[in-house]
């Protein structure tokens, strides 16, 4: 195993880590991150570039020989949520966390880049992605918009997200499907309101909201191949505001995930069909829109999972590195770049998620000490893909 950071990398990985912490910013407004990431790139002798795609960072480490150009990526934004932690560390910014680790992302890739720098003993480019405004899902997409592969030559991108709990010192990757496409929509409901007393002067958009919420799961028990694993989940339902008035309009919104791309075109053609004719049987308009910030599902390519494999059991061991796992229903706007790109997207172990230490919860925090390990899996796979 190939674990080696020395203790002063540590160190200050861990201070750049809590800073950020403290200074979480939202999606396309991190300009304090974006600043520190370009400063901290600088004292390595490196030179960022920066506002692309908005508030992204791109810095490139030319190794001693030439050769072919590779990309890592780290995303950058915070969450809408307020921080319970009680350390000295926590969040500056009242209603705004880092609850999804981009802090401790963007530390392991700093640390990665102070390495590589340092010791260039690598044939080719490595270009560092810093990106904005994953947890929107529109971050890559802008990058990328800005010319971030015609700038950056890279033939193949590489990601890491840190995963409470699996076990910290283990890392699992995935040969084909990593997390699950996301589309997120909105359904609203028209119709005719009227006293709650005397309904049949009105159009209930409730009544028929209601039924869209059982029949849209219908979607998945009877139009979907039960080998496919899709999920539709309503998670909000806003209408009227007092207890004697049908209301005119009602609104729900929620998610459909799905790893097979013909499954989600399914699900949602379904979806559309079920929202205009069962709105149509009970006398009310309906309408279904899918938002901008969805993304497509993480697709590895095979060829690039393994060599992630080859780098993260290089320092973690050969049974330390799952590739049976099965993927997560959440989503990544990294998949973007798949599309683009051929890569590979993987978990390194954060660590228990009991208490409250899981993903968008207001008392994760990053686990500091698997750090070492990140920038290790980082230098590893450059050297495995870029050798002397």
């Amino acid at each position: 195993m190939a674990m080696a950071t020395d203790a002063g990398l540590q160190e200050r990985m861990v201070g750049w880590r809590r800073w950020l912490h403290q200074h979480p910013e939202a999606g396309f407004a991190e300009s304090k991150t974006c600043a520190f990431i370009a400063e901290t790139l600088r004292s390595f002798g490196l030179q960022p570039h920066e506002s692309i795609g908005g508030t992204g960072v791109v810095a490139t480490i030319e190794g001693e020989q030439p050769g072919i150009e590779i990309a890592l990526r780290a995303d950058m934004d915070a969450l809408p949520i307020q921080e319970e932690n009680t350390f000295a560390h926590r969040s500056r910014h009242d209603g705004w966390m880092h609850a999804c680790g981009h802090d401790g992302h963007i530390a392991m890739l700093l640390g990665a880049a102070s390495r590589l720098a340092t010791d260039r003993r690598f044939a080719g480019k490595v270009h560092l992605i810093f990106q904005p405004a994953e947890e929107i899902g529109t971050g890559a997409k802008a990058m990328m918009n800005a010319g971030l592969f015609d700038r950056f030559r890279a033939e193949c991108v590489y990601g890491l997200h840190n995963w409470p709990g699996l076990e910290a010192g283990r890392f699992v990757v995935h040969h084909g499907a990593a997390m699950a496409g996301a589309r997120p929509f909105e359904i609203v409901v028209s119709g005719c309101g009227c006293h709650a007393a005397i309904p049949h002067q009105g159009t209930d958009p409730l009544l028929a909201a209601a039924h869209l919420v059982t029949a849209l799961q219908s979607i998945v028990s009877r139009n979907i191949d039960p080998a496919d694993a899709l999920v539709l989940s309503i998670t909000q339902f806003h209408a009227g505001h007092t207890h004697n008035i049908i209301p005119d309009t009602a609104r729900l919104t929620g998610t459909l995930r799905y790893f097979r791309p013909a499954a989600g075109e399914i699900a949602s053609r379904r979806m559309l069909e079920l929202v205009e004719q069962l709105a149509a049987a009970m006398g009310v308009r309906a309408s279904l829109e899918f938002f901008e910030f969805g993304s497509p599902p993480v697709i590895n390519s095979a060829v690039h999972a393994e060599h992630c494999v080859v780098a993260s059991r290089a320092v973690a061991g050969r049974e330390n590195v799952g590739t049976t796992v099965a993927p997560s229903m959440t989503g990544e706007d990294f998949a973007f770049m798949l599309e683009r790109k051929p890569g590979a997207y993987i978990w390194i172990g954060n660590g228990s998620a009991e208490g409250g230490r899981s993903l968008h919860n207001p008392h994760y925090d990053f686990n500091d000490e698997i750090m070492p390990m990140g920038v290790a899996y980082w230098v590893a796979l450059v050297r495995h893909r870029l050798q002397v």
